[in-house]
Order: structure tokens, then sequence, then C-alpha cells
């Protein structure tokens, strides 16, 4: 029988991590631009799909490399510190800053996965590739809590954005991210 644990695992994971994010923010920023939300959510597919399969194959080789035990100790006080870096809330510096004018796909293709370089989702998909298999799994998880969490936001635009909860929403994804930490510290990483 298929498990899906670590699509459903990662799901969750990037889903509430999302809430709150700076990419988010650009997603709510995209659609008051271009008002073409069918362009911006294959952009923010086609750029998550990229991006996170780049960080799920480092996340992989990075638990070929290193021994089980470093490797438990590493994820365990990764996965607490994106704990903590995901009660801080972001905010995205537009000012002065030019969307491309070669179309909302383009646009959003590219900001999406430069936003994502070194962004906690992307972080979190790496620890969730060390620690979970297969890869698939993991980049079809991450991707849809990335869609599930910014495709409302392009649609609905900025009354839905303005109704998220997004204190609590930023402690459930630390809760998370810590439950993670402490089952890896605790259980190891196979």
């Amino acid at each position: 029988m298929l498990s899906l644990q670590a699509l459903w695992v990662s799901t969750g994971t990037v889903a509430l991590a999302e809430i709150g994010d700076k990419t988010q923010l650009l997603a709510l920023l995209l659609a008051a631009r271009f008002r073409k939300p069918w362009p911006i959510a294959l952009g923010i597919l086609a750029a998550t799909v990229v991006n996170h399969a780049i960080s799920a194959w480092l996340g992989m080789e990075i638990s070929n490399l290193l021994s089980p035990q470093v490797l438990r100790w590493i994820v365990t006080a990764s996965f607490i510190g994106v704990a903590l870096w995901t009660l801080k809330p972001d905010e995205l510096d537009t000012e002065g800053e030019k969307l491309p004018a070669h179309g909302a796909f383009i646009a959003t293709t590219i900001a999406f996965f430069l936003a994502e370089i070194g962004d906690k989702t992307q972080v979190a998909t790496v620890l969730l590739a060390t620690r979970y298999s297969p890869l698939w799994e993991i980049v079809a998880g991450t991707t849809l809590g990335m869609l599930l969490a910014n495709l409302p936001v392009v649609w609905l635009g900025h009354r839905f954005a303005d109704k998220l909860p997004l204190k609590l929403a930023r402690w459930l994804a630390a809760a998370v991210f810590l439950a993670l930490g402490l089952w890896v510290a605790f259980r190891g990483i196979g």
C-alpha cells in the first residue's frame, strides 16, 4: 500500500509556513499588478517545482554525505531554527522595485523562484528531504503546500489576505517545525 507520508507532511508543513510569508505577499502584489490569476498561478507552480526539486535533491545529497548521527543533530537544530524563524513576520519591500513587464507568467516565475532562494520553505524542503523519501513526494508536497497557501491570495486578493490570522498561522507553523525537530532528535533520521 502506498503511504504518501512524505507528501502529506511536506504539504502541511509548507502550507502552514507559507501563511504570511514574503512569497504570499508577493502573490498579492502580482495579483494586484497583473490581474491575471491563471498566468500567476502557473508561474507560482513552475517556480516552485524547479526550486523545490533542486532543494529536495540537495537535501538527499546532504543526507548521503553526512553520518546519520551528525545529520540527526544538524536537522534537529535546523528544524528548531526554522521554527523560530517562522515566528518572525515577513515583509516584502517593494519600494522602488519594478516587476518585469514581460507578462504575468514570466514575472511570477522569476520573482517566485528568486524569492524562494534561502526562504524558510526552501530550507524546509531541504530538511524534509533529509528525513523523508521518495523525493517526488517531497517536491509534490511542498509544491502543493505552496499552492494551497498562495492561490487563494491570487484569486481573492487583498480582502482574503487581510482576514488571515497571520499570528496564529505563524505559531502553528513554528509548532510543526519544532515537532519535526524534536521527532528527529528523539527518533533519528531513518
